[in-house]
């Protein structure tokens, strides 16, 4: 079974502090920062939510085995073609979603406003992914021999953030290299070629600027924008400004963000549904919005009345490029990749009938079953039940944003505690397993060391025209966008950095036997 070597590498308390003030620093002067949260700086101290913070980093860039580094990227095109034809499939995902909406009302939210502008016709048939595959590091405990391979945690069609900060992050640990805060070999695995430079920056922003292109100019003559959906406040906003500046910058893109509460009180749709901005601040002004970029809408607790459900149909509606559509939100559904993942699945070769790319992707995933009463459902609840043998399981709901999954030795009680009817709307994974190592992460001005686990994000960008609903589509734009490393201490089951869970990290490759 693969080992990693002894790390990070012991400091003295001098080093440790030129190393912390060069980091804080640095994460300041770049960008690489939050809004604090209130219970690190209180209301009262910042009433306004002007404040920043070095968001939760690493300080030492974490070990990542080459081999299982590269499978992940070398699937991302595939992964990319693959949820793309998922999400242009309108009848297969029928059939997938049509089991959840009795019981995840979510869910069927969701496929209730798909089902309204189905009813009165789609308008945009180019679709903007703008995905994240996440990957742990996975080692079979039983076989001393195995290789450590990729397996997949989740494929995230919404909202896929930290693009931006990974950017920065890698920059800061190449960064602190290049400055002699690190130790050198071979006191240390770390070198310039074993820090791979994450381009998620500038890779998700050509995404967008492709997909802006691709839109035209007004017809009417109107300047156009892209709006960024976003939630209000939000925590991470430097994150997404990235990306904003390098799509301004880059390709002269007018950039807005837009509050998901606000969609109706500042947009509305003309005659041909196209959809027509008014900022706020310039009531006078129009501009037709080519792209909406998704960082809101992807919880529950985001649509506080039918006002927010209408703003969600409102773009759905409109002649704007959705990234993503309802139905591409849907195909990242845990379902989704339950679906696919089940041993034995016909319906990989439905969606990638290459044999060989599949056999790739199929070497990712990690074993996952429903809950529901079919065969494999009723072995997933007897795996779920019994105490001895969910310790190697987590189960998932449909939801996305961390903190929501329930794990090993308390999904016995959770099951004992949720009606048998609302079992179906959560699928079962098997835990994967990486090799143990540690690190230091210096989160709301403190600093934590000890055993972690990490969290491999490849980003993709993918463009494409439907052409009739049922699967067909044209492919315009399919490439990998850059990664992301997301750290937790080995005791956090959950991973999101947003959700006060994990930190932003950047990979230093190893090679392992």
């Amino acid at each position: 079974m693969a080992t990693y070597p002894e790390y990070p590498p012991d400091q003295s308390d001098e080093e440790q502090k030129y190393l912390l003030t060069s980091l804080k620093d640095w994460s300041i002067a770049h960008g690489l920062a939050v809004r604090p949260t209130t219970t690190y700086v209180s209301a009262e101290i910042d009433p306004s939510g002007a404040l920043a913070t070095t968001a939760p980093v690493t300080l030492f860039p974490s070990l990542f085995p080459r081999v299982c580094f590269e499978q992940a990227k070398s699937v991302a095109q595939d992964y990319n073609e693959l949820y793309s034809a998922i999400a242009s499939d309108e009848e297969w995902l029928k059939q997938t979603v049509e089991e959840l909406v009795d019981i995840d009302d979510f869910i069927a939210q969701l496929w209730k406003v798909h089902l309204a502008v189905k009813q009165q016709g789609y308008v945009q048939p180019l679709n903007l992914g703008l995905f994240r595959s996440d990957y742990m590091v996975h080692t079979d405990p039983a076989n001393a021999q195995s290789r450590p391979c990729v397996k997949q945690v989740e494929f995230n069609t919404i909202a896929s953030s930290f693009g931006g900060l990974s950017t920065q992050v890698s920059a800061l640990h190449k960064y602190l290299f290049t400055v002699g805060a690190y130790p050198e070999a071979p006191l240390s695995v770390i070198s310039d070629a074993a820090l791979p430079e994450s381009t998620s920056v500038p890779g998700l922003a050509m995404g967008m600027a492709k997909a802006h292109e691709a839109y035209g100019p007004s017809k009417d003559g109107l300047a156009t924008c892209v709006l960024f959906l976003v939630q209000d406040p939000e925590r991470n906003v430097f994150d997404q400004r990235h990306v904003e500046y390098v799509l301004n910058k880059n390709y002269g893109v007018k950039t807005f963000r837009l509050p998901f509460g606000k969609v109706l009180n500042d947009t509305k749709l003309d005659a041909d549904r196209k959809l027509v901005y008014s900022p706020p601040h310039a009531p006078s002004k129009q501009f037709e919005v080519t792209l909406v970029y998704f960082r809101a809408g992807y919880s529950p607790a985001e649509y506080q009345n039918q006002r927010d459900w209408d703003g969600r149909l409102q773009i759905e509606r409109s002649a704007a490029i959705k990234c993503p559509s309802i139905l591409t939100q849907l195909a990242g559904t845990k379902k989704v990749q339950q679906v696919l993942a089940t041993p034995h699945s016909p319906h990989l070769k439905r969606f990638l009938p290459d044999e060989a790319r599949a056999a790739e992707l199929l070497k990712t995933f990690a074993p996952i079953y429903p809950m529901d009463k079919s065969e494999a459902g009723e072995e997933a609840r007897k795996l779920a039940q019994d105490p001895e043998t969910a310790v190697r399981y987590v189960l998932k709901p449909q939801r996305e944003g961390g903190g929501n999954n329930v794990y090993r030795k308390a999904i016995p009680r959770f099951l004992k505690d949720t009606p048998e009817t609302h079992w179906p709307a959560h699928i079962l994974m098997e835990m994967i397993e990486p090799p143990a190592q540690s690190n230091v992460i210096f989160r709301n001005g403190e600093l934590q060391k000890g055993g972690v686990i990490c969290e491999l994000g490849i980003y993709g960008a993918c463009l494409w025209r439907d052409e009739d609903g049922k699967g067909k589509r044209e492919i315009l734009e399919n490439f990998e966008a850059g990664y992301l490393l997301r750290t937790k201490g080995c005791g956090s089951e959950e991973g999101g950095v947003a959700a006060g869970f994990g930190s932003v990290d950047s990979a230093c490759l190893i090679d392992v036997d």
